[in-house]
């Protein structure tokens, strides 16, 4: 039986630790890289070279790239995604804005643990698709978005810089060519002490070498320019094999790829030649190689030849089968490293030494919650385990906790393969700040994110909430080695799951709805979930609502024993009598303080769990709305909130599963929609289409919502000829024209106005059809400025007794935002071809 030492230790607390200048990857299990990944990471301690890779958005990165600089030339490689993708679609789920935002920030660090680089961001939010930059620079704040990518270059200190995209229409959306215009001006202002001196408290000025475009075949007319033009380009053939790896730089890539799955790029690996090209942009113009004329030895640092030596000498002794016989070595080269002058190489390259020291010891360390999560104020159980692996002294003195205001000295020397095991229990400080992603602390703009923090800037992600300093004596050196406090269960069926740590209100309040919409002077329900973030929690719950509005209970009371315990309350909301939009909120009172932030839990396979808090609103809209028809069926695409937002306005909506797509089922509801990008991702559709026409000639209503014109299941969706483009209206405040101001669709049952299309969020719509044919009417015309006339937004034709509906408006993101005219509209199109009689459906009388 293997012996393990147990100690038992009760230890207090302390303030939160610094955060590190490169963010790891804290959500993530200790690594145990293998002999030859260890070679690899020693190799690289001898090369003193950085790029960086500028683009807009979550997978516009080129991962061959990438995965090439950072594993075959060993440069530390970094990507700045000017934003986090929060206006995008999402293909494994419902979330949208900053919930998709989160999810894809989370691909990105999977995706760059996947091809070795690093992640950066700025301040911007992706607030939807844009046509071009001027457009991008009236909704993000230029200068700031500027400053941000200025303190990137000057904190990584990127010897090259490469744009995926060109700083005009050729990049094909208006936040790829902001980020190549705004690339082009940080390159330069990152070296002008005169710009954002306020950073240089913290950095120091830097000039990279060259700024290089990363274009190709599709940035020009044809292959006979591109071959006319290409002779001038800087070739990199990044299609190599890495035998320390085992896999292409392809191969790498291509799983980097596929870490972004709500964006569906999935991507097969590839081998062989694969040559990249790159167009010189500024600074000096490279010949031959991308790094031409720059020293990447330890000789760009005065006294590091010593430091090179060592390191090359435990390169060449290096067996794969005792990769601790080399600590000696490196032991000598951390001591020369140190007594060099402090500054940028001599910092990172410490921080990945000690790093490979670990991994050739084989050196395991872990500290795991009996919790997820905590709350400030509230006992948590912590198992602490290290073990070294090798026959290299190694002892482990003290662990500091960023929490604690005592130390925990132990002094105990870590045997080969003899795991010291110990559990500490510790009260977390009552000051301790809520794990809430740090860009959603405070509301932003619709362009750009709120962050105070200058040292929080660019960073993917949080701090660990909770970090332990292992203080060891490595063969008699003093070695600092932090790990992040995470949470650590047994899966039955896949075995070990980590998240991380996380620290959160002591209790949480939830709304069931976000939006609820008033059609008449009836009151609504209105479900509120109250949750203990700790035990023993008491109070009451109350809704802050604006004048006019009028709740009862005015309060309700709760109290919760448990941890995790829930209670539901009910609230009865009556609306005034004029029309009018306003916010309610929902708070918990406990101990005289207000309390009023939800827990929203992200959890999907690829990516570690992820938790926010927003904050417990519910936007609330008294307006005139009218239905037909009462029963719809709602096929899902991709993932929207749409049926919730449908029920809100008094429909009965069935969500159809396969065995539901038969005929005489579907005749019972009064319309089918389909979800969004349902041609692009439910495969059986293909064999449900029949079915749908069939319900439509028999006198059905099917609405179908936008698909995107590549990887649909079927080349027809429509009963008549209909094609797909990629034509979309992005300026959400565009104008719309009704091109058939006498259809039923404009009038009945509710009169459509100009009125209805204010206050629309994000976008008009996307992917619009180009060309239909006549059976189709085209109901509006809207355009982005300076464009011709978008007129497939809306289209309807009679088939057979029933209505065919194709429409690339945005309803995803109208209706769960709570737009008024959106909602109009919509029920217009479920009530088309109803009569008065056939739903005596005020929605006053359906909702209640």
């Amino acid at each position: 039986m293997k012996k393990t030492t147990v100690l038992h230790l009760c230890l207090p607390l302390l303030a939160m630790a610094l955060l590190l200048l490169f963010a790891p990857s804290f959500a993530q299990m200790p690594q145990k890289p293998s002999a030859a990944k260890i070679l690899q990471d020693l190799k690289q301690l001898n090369v003193l070279g950085s790029a960086l890779y500028v683009a807009a958005h979550p997978d516009d990165e080129n991962t061959r790239l990438i995965a090439y600089l950072s594993n075959e030339k060993l440069y530390n490689t970094g990507y700045l995604a000017v934003t986090r993708g929060d206006g995008g679609q999402n293909l494994v789920g419902p979330e949208i804005r900053e919930g998709l935002g989160i999810i894809r920030t989370q691909e990105l660090l999977q995706a760059r643990r996947t091809d070795g680089g690093q992640q950066f961001f700025t301040r911007a939010n992706d607030f939807g698709y844009s046509k071009d930059a001027n457009e991008t620079f009236t909704i993000w704040d230029r200068e700031q978005v500027l400053a941000d990518m200025v303190w990137t270059i000057r904190k990584f200190r990127p010897d090259v810089m490469i744009t995926r995209f060109p700083p005009d229409e050729r990049a094909g959306h208006g936040h790829h060519t902001a980020s190549a215009i705004l690339a082009a001006e940080a390159f330069k202002a990152a070296a002008d002490p005169k710009r954002f001196p306020e950073q240089l408290k913290h950095v120091e000025t830097w000039q990279p070498k060259r700024l290089l475009w990363n274009t190709g075949v599709w940035s020009f007319k044809s292959q006979e320019e591109f071959e006319k033009f290409g002779k001038e380009l800087l070739k990199v053939d990044v299609g190599g094999y890495n035998p320390l790896l085992g896999k292409s730089y392809g191969e790498i890539a291509a799983e980097s790829r596929s870490m972004h799955k709500s964006q569906g790029f999935g991507a097969s690996g590839a081998r062989g030649t694969s040559i990249e090209y790159l167009q010189h942009t500024a600074g000096d113009k490279a010949q031959q190689e991308l790094f031409e004329g720059i020293n990447t030895s330890w000789s760009r640092v005065k006294g590091g030849d010593k430091v090179q030596k060592l390191i090359q000498k435990a390169i060449n002794e290096y067996t794969p089968a005792n990769p601790s016989a080399v600590v000696p070595t490196l032991i000598a080269a951390k001591k020369e490293l140190e007594k060099l002058p402090d500054g940028y190489w001599k910092r990172v390259k410490l921080e990945e030494l000690q790093d490979v020291l670990q991994a050739s010891l084989g050196l395991y360390l872990e500290v795991t919650a009996n919790d997820y999560a905590a709350a400030p104020g509230q006992s948590v159980e912590l198992q602490v385990e290290a073990i070294n692996r090798s026959a290299v002294p190694v002892t482990l003195q003290e662990i500091q906790y960023s929490f604690a205001k005592k130390d925990t000295t132990l002094n105990y020397t870590l045997k080969n393969n003899d795991p010291l095991e110990f559990s500490a229990t510790k009260v977390l400080p009552q000051s301790m700040a809520y794990s809430q992603p740090y860009w959603l602390r405070q509301e932003g703009s619709l362009g750009m994110f709120h962050v105070q923090d200058q040292q929080e800037v660019g960073l993917p992600e949080n701090a660990p909430a909770a970090q332990a300093t292992f203080n060891l004596q490595i063969a008699g050196e003093p070695v600092q080695l932090r790990v992040p406090v995470v949470y650590k269960r047994t899966d039955p069926v896949e075995g070990e799951v980590y998240r991380p740590f996380v620290v959160t209100p002591p209790v949480f309040v939830n709304l069931k709805e976000q939006v609820l919409m008033f059609a008449s002077q009836e009151p609504k329900q209105v479900q509120v979930l109250v949750k203990a973030g700790k035990a023993n929690v008491s109070g009451e719950l109350k809704l802050q609502l604006p004048k006019g509005w009028r709740a009862e209970p005015a309060s309700v009371p709760f109290q919760l024993v448990q941890k995790g315990a829930e209670m539901n309350a009910s609230f009865s909301i009556y609306p005034p009598k004029e029309q009018q939009e306003a916010q309610l909120k929902a708070v918990a009172v406990v101990d005289g303080k207000t309390y009023g932030q939800g827990l929203n839990e992200i959890n999907y396979s690829h990516i570690p769990a992820q938790v926010t808090f927003p904050e417990a609103t519910a936007k609330i809209v008294k307006l005139d709305l009218q239905t037909r028809g009462k029963k719809v069926a709602y096929l899902m695409g991709a993932g929207d909130e749409i049926p919730v937002s449908l029920q809100q306005i008094g429909y009965d909506v069935t969500l159809l599963q396969d065995a539901d797509m038969r005929l005489n089922y579907l005749k019972q509801f009064d319309a089918v929609i389909l979800g969004v990008r349902a041609y692009n991702t439910v495969e059986r559709l293909r064999f449900y289409q029949p079915t749908l026409l069939q319900y439509v000639e028999q006198g059905g209503n099917l609405i179908v919502q936008y698909n995107t014109n590549h990887s649909l299941v079927l080349p027809n969706v429509a009963p008549y000829p209909l094609q797909l483009s990629r034509d979309r209206v992005a300026v959400e405040g565009a104008e719309v024209r009704f091109l058939a101001p006498n259809h039923p669709v404009l009038n009945t049952p509710n009169k459509i106005t100009q009125k209805d299309f204010e206050g629309w969020v994000q976008e008009r719509g996307l992917y619009f059809p180009n060309k239909w044919s006549d059976e189709f009417t085209a109901i509006l015309s809207s355009n982005d400025p300076g464009e011709p006339a978008r007129d497939g937004g809306l289209l309807v034709a009679k088939y057979g007794k029933g209505y065919y509906i194709y429409t690339g408006y945005s309803w995803f993101r109208e209706l769960p935002a709570g737009v008024p005219g959106a909602y109009r509209l919509f029920a217009n199109l479920i009530s088309l071809g109803k009569s008065t009689g056939s739903a005596d459906s005020k929605t006053k009388n359906a909702a209640n």
